[in-house]
């Protein structure tokens, strides 16, 4: 699905304002879990809820169904409160917060359940916003262009800022970090060498 017009670039802003409000650098990892506290916004790992969900626990933390369950937000009234799964990967459950925290970014409803069988309903133009906001929580465009000028790995920086190699492709690759850091290279050594000509 195609993201409205202009909405790219206000999540980037998004991305880029919140990080003073956590006495960080536009470039710096942002942690999920800093800004749900920031924001006010309870999480509550799964396993946690053992005693009152057992079934749903043993299910959703299994081999078997892990991937089926990541992160929900639960809301009662006003206050939010996030569910993670806690027995997915730190980066897995970073990923997931994120998206969940740009839901309630960017004011989004929360789905209704459908009367017939109970499941929210889908909103793909939602979903689709939050995960993009979500990447750029996480992966700002000014931190993908410091990965691109410092020359960092997938590996490297995947592990730099908390996010899986596949999260840290994408961002690299939708921002076109790499290449708009080769073009100001190549910007620079004309200048530079139109320079030394002059003198």
């Amino acid at each position: 699905m195609k993201l409205r017009w202009g909405f790219k670039a206000e999540a980037n802003a998004i991305a880029r304002d919140l990080r003073p409000e956590l006495g960080l650098a536009p470039a710096d990892p942002l942690d999920p879990r800093r800004l749900a506290e920031h924001l006010a916004i309870p999480i509550i790992n799964l396993t946690s809820l053992r005693s009152e969900a057992p079934g749903a626990v043993a299910r959703f933390t299994t081999q078997a169904d892990r991937e089926a369950f990541s992160a929900v937000t639960v809301f009662r009234g006003p206050q939010q409160i996030i569910v993670v799964n806690d027995a997915h990967s730190p980066a897995r459950q970073a990923s997931s917060l994120a998206h969940e925290l740009a839901h309630s970014l960017l004011w989004h409803e929360p789905s209704s359940a459908s009367a017939a069988d109970g499941i929210p309903e889908w909103n793909a133009e939602q979903e689709e916003e939050a995960q993009w906001l979500a990447g750029a929580l996480l992966i700002s465009d000014e931190a993908a262009l410091r990965i691109a000028q410092q020359r960092l790995s997938l590996e490297e920086a995947a592990r730099a800022y908390g996010t899986s190699i596949e999260m840290m492709r994408g961002r690299i690759n939708v921002t076109a970090a790499r290449r708009r850091v080769r073009l100001a290279r190549g910007a620079s050594t004309v200048a530079s060498k139109r320079n030394s000509e002059t003198k």
